[in-house]
């Protein structure tokens, strides 16, 4: 048995990868290693050390090995968010430009609030050997690097330049990936020395310990006020963010929503919140919503928040409410609870929804809850006839819509930056809680292949016998695809849809909407481009081994896409789209662009005095 005063002689890797296979969270009854895995790329800033702790415990940890440092991160994102943050997995890289590439990763892992534990490489400790390869030089401050640079996208950072500081530190980085208000990625810089050096550790620092997810309790005061308010709305409404799927709150939402017929509208994070079907369910908000939901958002008195950060995409810049509406926000996080004059409830969201549903003795208005109900039936309509095809040009709209009919419902979509997340948003229409993962909090080009690796790996762990769908725009391929390679070498078989409109077509619309000429956005608008042509997708995928197809139209795309279902390995389906013409037009609130208050075009001017009519809609608040 071992005692308060055994030790264990370990090198500085070999413990920190010891306690992290020693970690587990207990989840609907069952224990399992709250570290997921890994992905890695090695060279000399980890390799040697960190990568011999890995090897011995490559059973308890698998290493995924990844083709870029960004990627690795995007999955590790896709992964927690597959896993409702309750589990995550670290990245490793080596010193200098490896760590650097992972600095985007960390961004939309903290901008999303996700768990991911980043294990770095840095310059040796002693300095004897300096100046070494890939180290960059403070010439006033020696102890400056590289690595300090992840400090404003992580939620912990932390230097390790004695073995014995892990004692501390990897608890401290673990509290912060597992807790609800503080959520986010944890930075862990290990000198190429340090890693190797020896200490005798307490062995009771390596024995197993079980987690469990803080729950935080609101404040009895907190509720009462929100009480007061929402027993005297006339036009409640909810916004259900992705909190709302991280506190595991989806019953107790749509429980509270049926007893008091409050309509509830989505963000792009809480889609999936409620299927498309429920009749409460009134659409996504925001500039990527529904008419449904912001002509509702747009008169409610009482809104209730719950798991959002009410960012621009979700408030149209703070346009999408009345001056005068009332903000309660529920969130677990202070820092959220309590923007724009809301009424905070600072707690977890099944907790705090169960208080407020205990105490709260009221039904909304029948008129206000079919009106909302009416706007749904409208919208509705309108995406049935914007996802149909037939003889017009190919859109975004169409794919969805065709998938949208042929999925399973619990098979998960991915879509991120460029114009997809707009389309998925407002057109698709949800099977199941919790299939949908639009990343827009970072809105990172290059997450969708990446990110989709990630969520089938926690996918396969969770649900081995349902796809994950990717939809991509040729831009966001062009950036990042090689996790395309990544996801046929491990076999978690994805199903990417390469949507090819000849460049960054939705930039070009915000181009062209704001007054100005087509400009580098698309290729055949790029003047250093004496003649553009388009990659051969097909070919490209086929060559990292996915089975690979182009298509037509979106009638070919359903057969496409049934074989892509029967598919083995990654299937990959091209179709081309028009970039000017089936763009989804309804649904957007204003949105606050910077636009030149000064011009030599006229169409820019013009542009620009509609654009900033609308600003006298914007909340003013803090």
């Amino acid at each position: 048995m071992t005692t308060a005063t055994d030790t264990i002689q370990l090198t500085t890797a070999q413990a920190i990868i010891r306690w992290l296979s020693n970690q587990f969270i207990e989840i609907d009854g069952q224990e399992m290693r709250v570290c997921g895995g890994g992905f890695g790329i090695f060279g000399h800033g980890n390799v040697t050390c960190l990568g011999e702790a890995l090897y011995n415990h490559r059973e308890e940890l698998p290493l995924y090995r990844g083709q870029n440092e960004q990627g690795m991160g995007f999955a590790a994102a896709g992964y927690a968010k597959q896993w409702l943050r309750q589990r995550f997995m670290f990245c490793t890289a080596s010193a200098g430009p490896g760590t650097s590439n992972l600095i985007t990763a960390a961004a939309l892992a903290h901008a999303n609030r996700l768990p991911m534990l980043l294990l770095c490489g840095d310059a040796f400790l002693t300095r004897l050997p300096d100046p070494v390869l890939q180290q960059m030089e403070n010439f006033n401050d020696p102890t400056f690097g590289v690595n300090d640079a992840f400090k404003p996208v992580v939620r912990y950072w932390d230097r390790i330049t004695h073995p014995a500081q892990i004692i501390q530190s990897l608890p401290a980085a673990l509290a912060t990936l597992l807790d609800p208000a503080d959520c986010g990625p944890a930075f862990l810089g290990l000198p190429q020395d340090v890693q190797g050096w020896t200490y005798d550790f307490p062995a009771v620092f390596f024995e197993k310990k079980v987690h469990r997810i803080r729950r935080i309790s609101p404040d009895e005061a907190e509720i009462a006020d929100a009480i007061a308010a929402l027993s005297k709305a006339e036009r409640p409404m909810i916004i259900a963010g992705g909190g709302v799927q991280y506190s595991r709150a989806v019953e107790e939402l749509t429980a509270f929503a049926e007893k008091h017929q409050i309509p509830v509208v989505e963000t792009i994070a809480g889609r999936a919140n409620m299927v498309a079907t429920h009749d409460l369910n009134i659409g996504p908000i925001g500039v990527t919503g529904s008419d449904s939901a912001n002509n509702t958002a747009e008169k409610a008195d009482v809104i209730v928040a719950v798991g959002t950060r009410l960012q621009d995409f979700t408030t149209g810049s703070w346009t999408a409410f009345a001056q005068d509406a009332q903000l309660i926000s529920i969130n677990a996080a202070r820092h959220d609870a309590g923007k724009h004059r809301s009424l905070p409830v600072v707690g977890d969201a099944k907790l705090s929804l169960k208080a407020l549903d205990k105490a709260l003795d009221y039904m909304a208005p029948q008129s206000w809850t079919d009106f909302a109900k009416a706007e749904r039936v409208r919208w509705d309509a309108y995406v049935a006839e914007n996802v149909a095809h037939g003889n017009r040009p190919n859109s975004y709209a169409q794919a969805i819509g065709v998938v949208n009919e042929l999925c399973d419902p619990r098979d998960r979509v991915v879509a991120a930056a460029g114009g997809l997340p707009a389309e998925v948003t407002a057109n698709w229409r949800t099977l199941d809680i919790g299939t949908v993962d639009v990343e827009f909090g970072f809105s990172c080009m290059g997450y969708e292949i990446s990110g989709a690796w990630g969520a089938r790996i926690a996918q396969a762990e969770r649900e081995p016998d349902q796809d994950t769908i990717v939809f991509i725009g040729d831009g966001s391929y062009m950036m990042m695809n090689s996790d395309l390679y990544s996801s046929v070498l491990s076999r978690k078989k994805l199903i990417v849809l390469v949507l090819d409109n000849g460049g960054f077509a939705v930039i070009n619309k915000l181009q062209n909407n704001t007054g100005n000429e087509s400009f580098n956005n698309l290729l055949a608008d790029c003047p250093t481009i004496p003649e553009a042509f388009g990659v051969d997708f097909e070919a490209h995928a086929a060559s990292q081994g996915a089975i690979a197809e182009t298509v037509s139209n979106p009638a070919e795309l359903g057969e496409a896409f049934k074989r892509a279902k029967a598919s083995d390995r990654s299937h990959v389906i091209v179709m081309k789209v028009d970039p000017y013409e089936g763009w989804t037009t309804e649904g957007h609130t204003w949105w606050e662009v910077g636009t030149p208050h000064i011009t030599d075009s006229e169409r820019v001017r013009e542009a620009h005095l509609d654009w900033e009519s609308s600003r006298s809609k914007q909340r003013k608040g803090v």
